[in-house]
């Protein structure tokens, strides 16, 4: 089974981009062979009004640097208690597109480590799956925090570099196999990427499974 993690429907602002529709991301699961996915809607981003998009969809996402939020504000600070008391996953992106492929209207910073492990330490309860982080990103918030606070972080590998790099397999053998969940951030990267970064390595049977889906399902019972 594969899960995928970071997707979403709904058109980018400022280019066109295949496959948004509901249709197209079915069409792109079905190809790589991806279950199920946790889907958000995009165009909600950039309209900074996430309730707008939730006649599509149901889910608990907040990208403050899209919507103008101080990343470790009083916002966020309520936003990661209420999901702590409720046992709710929180979702923050890093960022959603390289910064050379971004239209000039797309002007949102990065979320930066200090602020995960600024939210990770405001509530002993709350979980947090960051998406669209790179190796540099991950080991700074990773071993600059306790290992209860690493424990309620997860990764997916969407931005994490493959082979002939082998930042993910750095990362898998350093931080741990547990700590890593499938994501493929469609229709702005293409799914196949994250698949052939697992392709790649020497993974076990039981490995895979972990990234793939296991480690998500443990983590949302």
């Amino acid at each position: 089974m594969r899960i995928d993690v970071n997707s979403f429907v709904g058109a980018y602002p400022f280019r066109k981009v295949p496959g948004t529709s509901p249709d197209g991301l079915l069409r792109s699961m079905d190809r790589v062979g991806i279950d199920q996915a946790w889907v958000a809607h995009l165009p909600s981003v950039f309209w900074r009004d996430p309730a707008d998009g939730n006649p599509w969809l149901y889910e608990v996402r907040c990208d403050p640097m899209y919507y103008g939020l101080d990343p470790v504000g009083s916002e966020m600070r309520a936003l990661v208690k209420v999901c702590g008391k409720e046992q709710v996953p929180l979702m923050l992106a890093v960022r959603l597109e390289d910064s050379r492929q971004r239209h000039p209207n797309d002007r949102a910073g990065e979320l930066p480590p200090w602020a995960v492990r600024t939210l990770v330490r405001s509530d002993s309860r709350v979980r947090l799956l960051i998406t669209h982080a790179d190796r540099p990103f991950i080991e700074e918030v990773h071993f600059g925090s306790t290992p209860e606070e690493s424990a309620r972080i997860w990764w997916d590998i969407s931005w994490v570099w493959g082979p002939p790099e082998d930042h993910l397999e750095t990362l898998l053998g350093t931080i741990g196999v547990e700590r890593f969940v499938f994501g493929t951030g469609q229709p702005l990267r293409l799914p196949e990427t994250s698949v052939a970064k697992l392709d790649l390595l020497d993974l076990s049977k039981e490995q895979r499974a972990a990234i793939e889906s296991e480690n998500l399902k443990t983590w949302i019972q």
